[in-house]
């Protein structure tokens, strides 16, 4: 028991001593993670090795490990322990393997296909992230080279609408910049895509490359620093030197400085120095926020600078060898492709050949059957024919009995066309009747018109009497009032008679402009409703004129249209009436005084009498004043007064 627990403990410590020798480190790339277990010793170079030979990679200066530290990034050191540096400390231990340092030319320092795809990957992956600035245009045809990347050769077959719905090509500022759909996107996409046919994932991998670093911001790593003034600034470090960009614009910088013009490049805490090769020139000088911003400037600069020297030496023998093997690798592809090439052209051929056979052999088919089809539409139509043969004769015989039967009807319709002749005569002297008969009509409207003015004018002038009348009358009521000798009761007619209290009437203005204008309402109604019943009693004449016997009038009928076309009513008769009575019934010494005056006012008579007034009403309202004011006249030249008649 003792000795197991012993063994037990033994082993416990022993696998504390051996997990003190080890830690556990993730490494994250493009497009998958990988764990390795690294000694405590190891340094970073030992840990870069073993990613580089786990990827199969050899052009191993372009890339690093990156890890996040604080507000900021740091890269690997290769030369010092992997735990000795400020790596996180918990496990396992994240680091990024990405590109550190970017080619000038892509196609011309890139050989490895490895190599080529892992910064496909990453260059791709920044556009997206928007990390590098792409204009629209640009995005559209990068997007069609990863699709090609990724699915080879455009086959509208297989790749159908919809096909790229899920897939992330495009950085959100493109898509929102434009009123356009997905399908819209995916619609221009795809017609860049089917223009790169024949190309391999590798060339279009390097096509992408080719394009994306001419974009402004391909490559460039940028810090913020102040200038000696205090001016914030951004410095941008890529494989051409050190460029000074306004915070706001990371696309075109102020002023550039390249490293063939650089001597040398050193920092002091946080101010760093960047001497120019002409000595001349002054001295930059900025400041960063952190050492570690420092630290980490140099590191870039260093490493550009020393890929800058390199490119423009002899290539060591490592990188030839590589060159010669990328090269070989791909006359080996081209000889496959273009073998693999050749099978396709034959076996599409073969199908094609395939295809046609099967479409002769359907021809072929078709044309049998429809030979039969004919041969039994030919019977068919010989059995049609001779039923249509007897068909035909039975109607010859129909024929013949129906041009027997049409002679007849023509027969007929000559003797119906010489009725319709004399009836067409008969209905033309009825028309010309009619027309006779509108020319009258036309007349008569025309004559009536005339009598319309003339009644207008008639109508104006009993107006213009109605004043002259009221205006005589106004005077007569304004003089005074006398006592004068009375007029005989049996002179008057009995229907007008009336006592003398009657004629205490106190005729002031206002009753007899309230009467005046009573009178005026009534007879602007009347003559309102006189029109409107002319106008219907007219249109009722007019239509029934048509339908009108003449031989069937009376002598009443040939009278009153008599009097119609002399303009003659009753109330015409009435004023003449009135007039002569008045100048019998009164006293012989004041008919040639009144006459005048009833003349004036009989308009204001007829008026009255058509609204229902009987003759005595009408006789207070008009004709005593008017008497009054002859008998005043006359009383006062018996009593020697002035003649006021």
């Amino acid at each position: 028991m003792a000795s197991a627990l012993a063994a037990k403990m033994g082993f416990n410590s022993l696998m504390r001593k051996q997990s003190r020798r080890n830690f556990n480190v993730r490494i994250c790339t493009a497009e998958s993670d990988m764990e390795f277990s690294c000694e405590v010793k190891w340094k970073g170079k030992d840990l870069f090795d073993l990613v580089c030979r786990t990827l199969g990679l050899r052009e191993t200066w372009f890339f690093g490990l990156r890890y996040n530290i604080k507000d900021t990034v740091a890269w690997l050191k290769m030369e010092k322990k992997v735990l000795d540096q400020e790596v996180p400390k918990e496990e396992p231990i994240t680091l990024h393997f990405l590109a550190k340092f970017y080619p000038e030319n892509a196609e011309e320092e890139l050989v490895q296909d490895i190599t080529q795809h892992l910064f496909f990957l990453q260059v791709k992956k920044k556009i997206l992230e928007e990390d590098i600035h792409c204009p629209p245009e640009a995005s559209v045809l990068l997007a069609s080279y990863a699709v090609h990347a990724k699915y080879r050769d455009y086959d509208p077959n297989v790749h159908k609408p919809g096909f790229l719905a899920e897939e992330d090509l495009l950085p959100k500022r493109v898509i929102n910049l434009y009123q356009m759909t997905a399908e819209m996107w995916e619609e221009r996409i795809t017609a860049c895509y089917a223009e790169h046919r024949g190309r391999t994932r590798d060339e279009a991998k390097m096509e992408y490359l080719k394009i994306a670093q001419d974009l402004d911001m391909y490559g460039v790593n940028y810090f913020l620093i102040r200038n000696k003034k205090g001016t914030g600034l951004l410095l941008g470090v890529d494989a051409l030197g050190l460029h000074i960009y306004e915070p706001d614009n990371r696309l075109t910088p102020k002023c550039s400085f390249p490293w063939n013009e650089i001597r040398n490049i050193s920092y002091s805490d946080k101010e760093f120095t960047i001497k120019p090769v002409d000595k001349k020139t002054n001295v930059f000088k900025f400041n960063s926020s952190r050492l570690r911003v420092n630290k980490l400037i140099l590191q870039l600069c260093i490493g550009n600078h020393d890929l800058f020297i390199r490119r423009r030496r002899v290539d060591s023998l490592e990188v030839q060898q590589m060159r010669s093997q990328a090269r070989e690798e791909r006359a080996r592809k081209q000889v496959e492709r273009q073998r693999l090439q050749r099978e396709k052209q034959l076996r599409e051929d073969a199908e094609r050949a395939r295809d046609e056979l099967k479409r002769r052999l359907i021809q072929l088919q078709d044309e049998a059957h429809m030979a039969n089809d004919a041969l039994l539409r030919s019977e068919q139509t010989a059995d049609l024919l001779a039923e249509k043969a007897q068909i035909a004769e039975e109607e010859a015989k129909l024929l013949a009995q129906k041009a027997a039967e049409a002679e007849t009807e023509m027969q007929r319709i000559k003797v119906t066309a010489i009725r319709g002749q004399e009836e067409r005569r008969l209905m033309e002297q009825k028309m010309l009747e009619a027309e006779m008969l509108a020319l009258k009509m036309a007349e008569e409207s025309e004559r009536r018109a005339k009598e319309a003015e003339q009644l207008k004018q008639d109508l104006q002038d009993a107006r213009e009497s109605e004043r002259r009348a009221k205006h005589k009358l106004l005077e007569i009521t304004s003089r005074t009032v006398y006592a004068g000798p009375g007029l005989q009761s049996d002179s008057m007619p009995r229907d007008l008679s009336f006592s003398r209290e009657n004629l205490s009437f106190d005729f002031k203005d206002t009753d007899m402009k309230r009467l005046s204008m009573e009178i005026e309402k009534e007879k602007v109604e009347y003559m309102e409703k006189s029109k409107h019943l002319q106008e219907q009693l007219n249109e009722l004449k007019i239509e029934i004129e048509s339908l009108k016997m003449k031989e069937r009038e009376t002598p009443l009928d040939i009278i009153h249209n008599q009097n119609a076309e002399q303009g003659t009513s009753k109330h015409s008769n009435f004023k003449k009436v009135a007039i002569s009575s008045a100048a019998c019934i009164l006293d012989p010494q004041y008919k040639i005084l009144l006459v005048g005056f009833l003349q004036n006012a009989l308009c204001e008579c007829n008026y009255l009498h058509s609204y229902s007034c009987t003759r005595s009403q009408i006789f207070v309202v008009v004709l005593v004043p008017c008497i009054y004011a002859q008998k005043k006249s006359i009383g006062s030249r018996s009593s020697g007064g002035t003649d006021l008649g």
